[in-house]
């Protein structure tokens, strides 16, 4: 398959491999692969690849014959968005654990992701690592998917999800999230437009209602709208974030909704980006204390 030339990214992104690799396999998004040139990925029905170039400026390539791939990068990666002013406004001055994970961390920020597939890939999060979800996300590409190129599936929607028996589910990896897939599928098919109104709703009303699909609980909703909706209020909290919240703000003995609502009152409105800092400052200080 043919590729476009590497270009430059306008407006310039400038990132450190690691903020780039966190970004991209960092747990907002499961449909990116290393590959020798920098990373692979696909979203909705688009398909790209990203590098850095010596400078450290994201530059992107694209199937030859994809149409508005620059302009999807650009709203995929919020360029558009004032992420400096926006990481400024976190509570950095009086709060040094979120200081230094900013310092360290620089550029990270939050994806744009399609609603629909980040609900599904969501969905298929329970209890399983990264590494799983991705292959799940794999699998249901590759058996339910529509091609977009010769070597590319996008995630089935919902209406096809729905028409699935979820046997064929399970054998996606899936195991009891089938019976999520299969129950969210059957109410996202009944009534069409509903994710699409529950995503413009406020955050507590979004919340609430996304909160009413089978295996749709606090966590899931706040990652599906901070990552499908941009809903910077919403603070996920699971296993890695009890830890280090624990850790860094003696929240010993604290419910995942007492810690959420400590999140957002603490880290104010823009809370799911500290959220996203502090979940890979916590994974990766973890993975490297392992390494050591």
């Amino acid at each position: 398959m043919d590729w476009t030339p590497w270009r430059e990214l306008s407006p310039a992104l400038t990132l450190s491999a690691a903020t780039l690799r966190e970004l991209l396999d960092g747990g907002q998004a499961f449909r990116w692969r290393e590959i020798p040139e920098g990373w692979e990925g696909v979203w909705g029905r688009h398909v790209a690849r990203l590098r850095l170039d010596e400078k450290k400026r994201l530059a992107w390539s694209a199937p030859a014959g994809l149409h508005q791939t620059e302009q999807a990068l650009r709203d995929y990666l919020g360029l558009h968005d004032n992420w400096d002013r926006i990481t400024d406004a976190l509570p950095w001055r009086s709060d040094a654990v979120i200081a230094h994970a900013v310092e360290t961390w620089k550029g990270l920020r939050i994806l744009r992701q399609p609603l629909g597939e980040t609900l599904l890939t969501f969905l298929c999060s329970s209890t399983k690592q990264i590494a799983q979800i991705k292959q799940i996300s794999e699998d249901l590409a590759a058996a339910f998917g529509q091609p977009i190129t010769s070597e590319h599936q996008a995630l089935p929607d919902w209406q096809t999800l729905h028409e699935v028996a979820e046997d064929d589910l399970r054998a996606c990896r899936l195991g009891y999230r089938a019976r999520y897939l299969k129950g969210t599928a059957a109410v996202l098919a009944e009534q069409p437009g509903w994710l699409e109104e529950t995503g413009n709703l406020s955050y507590p009303e979004a919340r609430t209602r996304l909160m009413q699909l089978p295996g749709v609980g606090g966590k899931i909703a706040d990652c599906v709208l901070l990552f499908g909706t941009g809903k910077l209020e919403a603070f996920p909290v699971d296993t890695w974030m009890i830890k280090a919240m624990t850790r860094h703000y003696d929240l010993q003995g604290w419910k995942p909704e007492q810690v959420a609502q400590f999140g957002r009152v603490h880290f104010g409105p823009y809370a799911g980006l500290a959220q996203q800092i502090l979940f890979t400052s916590e994974r990766r200080s973890r993975a490297f204390s392992k390494q050591e």
